[in-house]
This record gives C-alpha cells, sequence and structure tokens, in this order.
C-alpha cells in the first residue's frame, strides 16, 4: 500500500503494509528525511504523524485508523518543555509538573512552595515538600542544597490525620469536612481558615458560606500551624495570604461577592506585598472581578444623617474594629480573640522535632496508637522517612468513634470513589467501630481525566438483572461474561465503558471525518485492545 508523507513542503510516497504501525512509519520517515531530534534535560523534540486532523499514535496501525492507499499523512516535529521538577500529591495522589527554566534549582525551597501552592491549591502552611529520600526541605534552604537534579519527583505530605479533611475541602463537601475537624481549639481554627482558603481557589461557595458562620473572616490570614506559633517570624511569606486575595487572584466573582456582602474589610484587605483585591484582580486580569470591585468601591455608604465614601467607611471601620479587638484581648472575654500557646502545648522545632507531616489517615493513625494492625488498605504507600506510630501526636487521635455517612456520589474525573464504611457493632460493648473495606479506584491521572470529559455518555445504568448473551445460551452464560468483563478490567486497568469512553475520544480527533467513520475506528480500536489484551494473557494466541 502506498501512502504520501508530507514533510516541509515536500510530499514523498511510501510503500508501507497495511498492518505495519505508526511507529514503525516514523523511523522509516526519520531514515529517508534524515531528521535529528534532540532530548535534553529541558527540551524534547520529537517526530508527530497527523492524518484527518488527529495524532496518531505509535502502537496504532495504519488499518485501525482506516488509512487507505493514496492518502497523505502530514509529519511534523514538535517541540515538547520537560518540567523542571515534580511534586508527588501525597493526598490525591496525582503527580504535579512544575514548568520553569533550570534557574529554579538555584532558587529558595520558598520560592518553588509557592508555585506548588498555586498548583494543588492549598496554603503553604498546610504541607511540606520532602526529597525523594524523605529529606524535609525547609524554606530558608536553596533547592541546590539538597542536589535536585532537573526532573526530580518531590513529595508533598500534610499533617498527620488531614487527608481525609483536605480531600473533603477539595472536593467541596461540607459534612467530611465538619466531620474532620480537630477536637483541640486552636487546630481546629487553622483548619477552617485552610478550608475557607482552599473554598476561595476552587470556587466551594457552600464550604465557603458554612465556615464564615462559623466566624473566620475572609479578611484574616491563614498564618500558620498553632504548633509553629513560636517560629511565625521565619515563616513563609505566603502564610499572610487571606482567603480574598486567593478568590481575586483565581477570578471567583461569587465567592468575591459572598465574601464582600459578610464583610466590606475584605476591600481594603492587603497582602505582603500590599496589593488589595482590586490590584490583584487587575494584574491577573479577570475582568468581571475588577468590575464589581470598582463598583463596591465607587460606591457611598449611607447612614443615619450621613454618607459617607467606601472608601472613608472602610477607614473608619478599620480603626473601629482594631480598637475592638484590643480591648477584647485585654478583658480575655472574646470568644474568638487570639489564641497563645500555654504551657504543655505542644511546640515544633525545624530539624530537631520529629516531623508531624507525613500524610497519615485518621484512620490508621488511631489504629496505631491502639496497637492494632491496619486492615484497611491505605489511599498512598508511605515513605520509609514516615514518623513511626509511638511518635504520633495527639492530634491525630479522637476520643471514642465516630459514625461515618455514606459514600459521596460519584465526582468528576481525577477524584477517588470509596466505597461504603460497613459498621458493625462490638459485642457486649455500646461502642460501634467503623472499618472501612477497600478502595475500589485509583486516582485518575490527569489524561485520563482529559479523555473522560471529551464524550458525554447517559450514567452507568442501575440495571443489575442478569440478561443471556443469546436466546439458546446457558443458564450460566452471564456468569460468563460477568468474569469475561472482570479479567478484561484486571488486565486493561480500565472498565468496559471506561475503555469505550478511551476509545472514542481518540476517535474523536479526527476531525476531518464524518461521525460515522469515527465511530467505525473506535469500534476498531476497542477490538485492537481487546486482541492486544488476548495476547498478554496468553502468549500462544
Amino acid at each position: 500500500m502506498r501512502v504520501f508523507i508530507a514533510f516541509e513542503g515536500s510530499c514523498e510516497p511510501f510503500d508501507v503494509l497495511p498492518d505495519q504501525t505508526i511507529g514503525t512509519m516514523k523511523q522509516m520517515v526519520k531514515d529517508y528525511f534524515h531528521v535529528q531530534l534532540s532530548d535534553d534535560k529541558q527540551v524534547r523534540h520529537f517526530l508527530v504523524l497527523s492524518y484527518a486532523g488527529a495524532t496518531l499514535q505509535d502502537t496504532w496501525t495504519l488499518i485501525d485508523v482506516g488509512v487507505t492507499p493514496g492518502s497523505a499523512i502530514r509529519c511534523l516535529i514538535k517541540k515538547e518543555d520537560k518540567p523542571v521538577v515534580r511534586v508527588l500529591h501525597g493526598v490525591t495522589g496525582e503527580t504535579m509538573s512544575i514548568m520553569s527554566t533550570v534557574f529554579l534549582l538555584s532558587s529558595s525551597v520558598a520560592k518553588i512552595k509557592s508555585l506548588v501552592s498555586l498548583k494543588c491549591d492549598l496554603p503553604v502552611g498546610a504541607f511540606r515538600l520532602s526529597t525523594p529520600s524523605g529529606v524535609q526541605l525547609y524554606d530558608c534552604n536553596q533547592l541546590h542544597d539538597y542536589a535536585i537534579e532537573v526532573g526530580a519527583t518531590l513529595r508533598l505530605d500534610t499533617w498527620d490525620g488531614w487527608a481525609e479533611f483536605l480531600r473533603g475541602c477539595l472536593m467541596g463537601h461540607k459534612t467530611t469536612v465538619q466531620g474532620h475537624l480537630s477536637k483541640e481549639r486552636p487546630v481546629m481554627r487553622f483548619q477552617l481558615r485552610v478550608a475557607l482558603y482552599v473554598a476561595a481557589s476552587l470556587g466551594h461557595l457552600d464550604l465557603a458560606d458554612w465556615v464564615l458562620e462559623r466566624g473566620v473572616r475572609s479578611e484574616e490570614p491563614v498564618g500558620v500551624h498553632p504548633y509553629r506559633q513560636w517560629c511565625h517570624q521565619t515563616a513563609h511569606p505566603d502564610a499572610t495570604k487571606c482567603p480574598v486575595h486567593v478568590a481575586s487572584e483565581r477570578g471567583q466573582l461569587l465567592i468575591l461577592k459572598l465574601f464582600i456582602s459578610s464583610s466590606v474589610l475584605t476591600l481594603s484587605c492587603r497582602n505582603s506585598h500590599g496589593q488589595d483585591p482590586l490590584q490583584i484582580a487587575i494584574r491577573h486580569g479577570h475582568k468581571e472581578c475588577v468590575l464589581h470591585l470598582v463598583t463596591k468601591l465607587c460606591s457611598v455608604m449611607s447612614l443615619p444623617g450621613l454618607s459617607l465614601p467606601m472608601r472613608l467607611y472602610l477607614q473608619i471601620k478599620r480603626w473601629v474594629g482594631l480598637g475592638h479587638r484590643r480591648v477584647t484581648t485585654r478583658r480575655g472575654k472574646g470568644q474568638w480573640g487570639p489564641l497563645r500557646a500555654r504551657v504543655g502545648d505542644m511546640v515544633l522545632v525545624d530539624g530537631f522535632t520529629h516531623p508531624k507531616m507525613s500524610s497519615k489517615p485518621k484512620r490508621r493513625v488511631v489504629r496505631a496508637r491502639r496497637d492494632v494492625r491496619p486492615k484497611a488498605s491505605q489511599y498512598l504507600t508511605p515513605n520509609s522517612c514516615f514518623t513511626p506510630a509511638s511518635h504520633l501526636h495527639p492530634m491525630t487521635a479522637f476520643k471514642g468513634s465516630r459514625l461515618q455517612l455514606p459514600k459521596l456520589p460519584l465526582m468528576s474525573a481525577g477524584q477517588a470513589n470509596v466505597k461504603r464504611m460497613g459498621v458493625k457493632r462490638m459485642h457486649g460493648e455500646k461502642v460501634l467501630e467503623v472499618a472501612e473495606d477497600k478502595v475500589l479506584d485509583e486516582v485518575l491521572d490527569e489524561s485520563s481525566s482529559q479523555w473522560k470529559s471529551r464524550v458525554p455518555l447517559p450514567p452507568v445504568s442501575r440495571d443489575t438483572n442478569p440478561r443471556p448473551l443469546f436466546i439458546s445460551a446457558s443458564p450460566n452464560s452471564s456468569q460468563i461474561l460477568t468474569n469475561s468483563l472482570e479479567s478484561f478490567s484486571r488486565h486493561c486497568g480500565r472498565t468496559p465503558r471506561e475503555n469505550a469512553i478511551y476509545c472514542l475520544a481518540m476517535a474523536s480527533a479526527f476531525t476531518e471525518r464524518p461521525w460515522l467513520q469515527q465511530l467505525d475506528v473506535a469500534r476498531t480500536l476497542a477490538r485492537r485492545s481487546v486482541q492486544n489484551m488476548s495476547y498478554k494473557t496468553d502468549p500462544l494466541l
């Protein structure tokens, strides 16, 4: 079969076999045109074959995508920038890529923590970074002090017992956040500030409204963990960032309206660089947020017998609020006054005390304290440098047991689905023990979330009635079908439904073809995936 390859203004014929793979064709094109590809630590050049508007993958064959004799295939050389470092998220299991120049390795750890905070939507006080060998990175040091090379994978860990709490914040589940708050009042207040920060960054309106009702202010900095309040002078500069600054930075208009309606002081709240929400919104180009903030700042506040411009009213209100807080602090009658360290409170000293940030789930910490071996499979495999159970702090434990809510409805791609927790009653006791059985699905990576979102399909059918394969099928035909589907899911890593979505997403990239031809391509790709799976399971085939 003869096809034509168009490369840099020339079109040359190639005689290929119908079942020849795209990877073999790329090697032929590379040898014919004498293409030199570079692959260094920062940039990678690679060859791409395009047909009917879609990029052909190396494992495909010509008959898979319906290439006919005489077809023209475009050949391009593309450039890909490699990430300087990668960060493994200890809460969600995702791997984030930090794109920058190689000079980032010569900067401080505080700078890369700011970049990671923008990627993961968490404040800098809620996580720590460590090297692949488990060495913690401190803000005052440089990255090259830890011998970190280009392409290295760092690990992001949060406070012990915070994994479920942060997952609830990222998904915007108010009940999950409420059920995993700490029993210690200072730690709980810090958790609520973290929850409001995440809600402002991701636009979770219900969660933000609930946290505001708890007394947290949007113009209040997130700050540092109470265990580090004695060394707050050396804290990260972004620790002074407020939720209203994050909402302006991300362009969350509804969250901004909620914050302004709860307190007009958010209009004049400034970050560590002296910028208010209006300046931050202008800097990031959020037009709707800028218009709303300008409208509020240019308005007039009407009082009984007096009208004041908004800027003057904000100055007076800030002055009155400052005096009120001073009086409240002296008298000690304020419900949410400043919380100081007391005798007996935990204090962490960098480099001396055992780290309390290893992303250990709360259930595992509690079982370790009870000297019970954990039975449930954990979300992530802990590093060898994690804190042993004998050094865990009481902040990760809770008194008694608490019933867990049923499992949450199916979320979007990139979020894990957890099986409903089983509740059993202990004989002769009144305490209910909640045990997690098994984690059903792994966290989907970024690529899977992309191809799932491209093909909208109806929800999964809940009909569990067995149906025979055909009229004269045997009574155990449904069992045969079930075993086949389970075997496919186990070896492929995707369910049959997810594999169908994946094939349809790949076929939809052929934009120059009619829809029916795209459907034929999807069928061929699905059939080929089953054949490849059979070859892997039985090499004699």
